[in-house]
């Protein structure tokens, strides 16, 4: 009987123990929704950069149809304006974690206000590029690969507006981050799809012949 007992008193110990395991983290449907549309768009963006290069490799003299090569300087102090934009994006998920609520705002406000700069100006530069669509090739690809990366911009300051919207009202702390993380990741994701289109449309046009 003492044996039996003692037998029941281990057994009794050892479930608790069981339970005050920790639990093993999961990701939530949201975020590997997420990762599926990043991923998605991500070869899409491959592709287009592919037609571009292949159809670069077979020109003598680039860009195509006597189309100069685009200017650097401001698209490239807009490019820093916004792939800036990911910095108060990370710092706010650490101040969602710490409860600085006032410094989440702040710092959401910011990132949107750096990436509607960067936008508004790719407006005026698809306005003033002396080409259109339907010139050529080249002109065909450059105004659809910016303009499909003008809408991803479009797209996260929408999304940044509910998130802001969420933490205007309280509903992002240190308990509730996963809406904030989530969108982080599209955010990067939009900097850095736009890093690859300039080095590949702006920086590149300006290496070997030209017209």
């Amino acid at each position: 009987m003492t044996d039996v007992a003692l037998s029941s008193d281990l057994g009794a110990d050892a479930r608790p123990r069981h339970r005050d395991r920790p639990a093993e983290t999961t990701r939530p449907p949201a975020w590997w929704g997420m990762i599926l549309l990043v991923t998605t768009e991500a070869m899409i963006f491959v592709g287009l950069l592919s037609a571009y290069f292949f159809v670069r490799a077979s020109a003598h003299t680039w860009p195509l149809g006597g189309i100069r090569p685009p200017d650097l300087i401001r698209p490239a102090l807009f490019s820093v304006l916004l792939v800036g934009s990911s910095i108060p994006i990370v710092l706010a998920e650490h101040a969602a974690r710490e409860d600085r609520v006032g410094r989440l705002r702040f710092l959401l406000a910011l990132a949107w206000a750096m990436a509607a700069a960067f936008l508004v100006n790719q407006v005026f530069e698809q306005r003033d590029l002396g080409f259109g669509v339907h010139d050529n090739v080249y002109a065909s690809l450059f105004v659809m690969i910016t303009g499909l990366h003008g809408l991803h911009v479009l797209g996260a300051l929408v999304m940044s507006a509910a998130v802001q919207a969420k933490a205007w009202t309280g509903r992002i702390s240190s308990r509730a981050t996963m809406t904030l993380r989530v969108f982080g990741i599209y955010w990067h994701f939009v900097d850095g799809v736009w890093l690859a289109v300039f080095a590949s449309l702006y920086l590149s046009a300006h290496l070997g012949p030209h017209p």
